[in-house]
């Protein structure tokens, strides 16, 4: 009381001053989803609605259950990678609840330059349809697109991955019976039409949606017809004469009504595979992680003290919690769904890779979900690691990740640099789903490793030419690989690129690991065989 009589304050906890740092990070997150979330400009948002259109995210509020999660996917992608395109690249994926169902709904944006696919609103696409198609999801399309962006083609057309891989997934999910429903509120063309066609049931708008492969100029430059929309593509057209479509709507509410009805007569849900507990709150609030995370990336962050944060009752039955303790692995459940954890904390070595190994077998044998939490500078290194066999124990380690055939989930929730991100199931690994935090970051090393490395062979060279390497010469030439390195790492550049499913709050994590294991236990086992672990 003395100190603040006098105008002294008191010293702010470490604690505080990670909350503030984090607090910085939530609103750029924040100011970054509201900026993906408006859509296109206010002139085409306008537009649109004077057509009669519900804007894409509003069908989206249609069409769900009331009340009920969307979880969206892949929200910042292509951010700032084309000029005037939003992030999201034009398109909204998402898992939402329709007639008591999970479904992925898929929608194009036609207030982003007409909803024209580029080719990250392809890669999009293919992506929402592989998360479906693994998670035995119906899909849901909301098209209202004007095809392909033409001057984005190599992005688009040629390769696996791209436009023609959407219709391969659509054709693959319907021959596996997971149904396909298209919704044609707008315009379809070209290519873009047999999006619907390959659909299993299709509705479309009268008098606002049109489907043709060759549009009205089109078919004149082609052919010499002269026709319009509505007689060449619209939707009586389709609905009485082609027959195309299946369901006439008279307008967007009408025809996502049609939608939840048909969705409503599919086949009932598969039972859960999985006997679940019930649910039980984290031992501490979510918001208790903003005090943990360090903000500064040099300093370790207490993961044990995360795992409180997001366990029920903060529990975990810890596996061989003596050996190699670099890795915490163990059971726990998220409400009440139990998932196998393994989480870093510390450098991986020889032993907290065969930890790993061992764990990850004994979840497969036991139908387990796997989660990996992320926080790796990656594994020793040196004579004695090289001499311990760490390479035969991280193949271990990465034989046993790949080959698992339950659900796996990767949170970065720190760094996750070089061979422990991949171990600790990076993209390449195809996790069912990935997330970073906000200070999540990943790459092959660190900015000061990438730049002491490089640095240190700049020096060889310039010493073997006999010139001087001064300190100031060596600092002006890491400067810039460490600013290349940290906006590489950065969460959002793995979002943009899709290298990512999203970036999410450290508070949304215990909802959208239940969201999407609740989607995952309706799924069938799938046995697990392993690969040759090198003896």
């Amino acid at each position: 009381m003395a100190n603040q009589a006098a105008g002294i304050q008191p010293p702010v906890s470490e604690a505080e001053l990670n909350r503030q740092a984090y607090r910085k990070l939530l609103d750029d997150l924040y100011a970054r989803r509201k900026a993906a979330r408006i859509g296109g400009p206010e002139t085409a948002r306008k537009k649109h609605r004077e057509r009669g259109k519900l804007l894409a995210r509003e069908r989206i509020d249609v069409l769900i259950d009331p009340g009920s999660p969307f979880l969206e996917l892949a929200e910042f992608a292509g951010e700032g990678l084309y000029e005037g395109v939003p992030p999201g690249a034009g398109m909204i994926t998402g898992v939402g609840t329709i007639s008591g169902r999970p479904c992925m709904i898929i929608a194009n944006d036609a207030t982003v330059k007409g909803g024209t696919y580029f080719g990250m609103t392809c890669r999009k696409h293919v992506r929402a349809q592989r998360f479906a198609w693994e998670n035995r999801l119906p899909c849901v399309t909301l098209v209202d697109s004007g095809g392909a962006f033409l001057p984005d083609q190599a992005n688009i057309f040629p390769d696996e991955g791209l436009f023609g891989s959407i219709f391969h997934n659509q054709v693959g999910m319907s021959a596996d019976g997971i149904p396909q429903i298209a919704v044609v509120l707008g315009a379809c063309t070209a290519g873009g039409a047999y999006i619907p066609a390959l659909c299993d049931e299709v509705v479309i708008v009268r008098g606002q949606g049109f489907m043709y492969l060759g549009g009205p100029q089109l078919v004149q430059a082609a052919t010499g017809e002269q026709t319009d929309a509505e007689a060449l593509g619209g939707a009586m057209m389709h609905s009485r004469v082609s027959g195309v479509t299946d369901h006439l709507a008279e307008n967007d509410a009408h025809a996502l009504a049609l939608t939840r009805s048909i969705v409503a007569e599919l086949q009932p849900l598969a039972p859960s595979r999985w006997k679940q507990s019930a649910p039980v709150l984290a031992q501490h609030p979510a918001d208790r992680i903003y005090e943990i995370v360090s903000r500064d990336a040099r300093k370790p962050t207490d993961t044990r003290a995360i795992l409180k944060c997001l366990l029920d009752g903060g529990e975990l039955q810890e596996f061989k919690a003596e050996y190699g303790n670099t890795l915490i692995t163990g059971f726990g459940r998220i409400n009440g769904h139990q998932v196998g954890v393994l989480a870093n904390a510390g450098v991986l070595f020889t032993e907290s890779a065969l930890k790993a190994t061992h764990f990850i077998n004994l979840c497969c044998q036991r139908d387990v979900p796997l989660l990996f939490l992320a926080d790796v500078s990656g594994f020793m290194v040196g004579r004695e690691a090289e001499a311990g066999g760490i390479a035969k124990a991280g193949a271990k380690f990465i034989t046993a990740m790949s080959s698992a055939s339950v659900p796996k989930y990767t949170i970065i929730i720190g760094g996750s640099y070089g061979a422990g991100y991949l171990a600790m199931c990076g993209r390449a690994f195809k996790p069912t789903a990935m997330f970073m935090w906000p200070n999540g970051r990943a790459a092959i090393m660190g900015p000061e490793q990438a730049a002491t490395t490089l640095a240190l062979v700049r020096r060889q060279i310039v010493e073997r030419s006999g010139k001087e390497w001064t300190a100031e010469a060596e600092e002006a030439f890491k400067a810039p690989i460490r600013s290349e390195y940290e906006t590489f790492a950065n969460a959002y550049n793995f979002a943009r690129n899709l290298w990512i499913d999203g970036v999410i709050e450290p508070g949304e994590t215990r909802e959208v690991m239940t969201l999407l294991l609740d989607v995952a236990s309706r799924t069938p086992r799938r046995d697990t065989r392993f690969g040759v672990f090198r003896m």
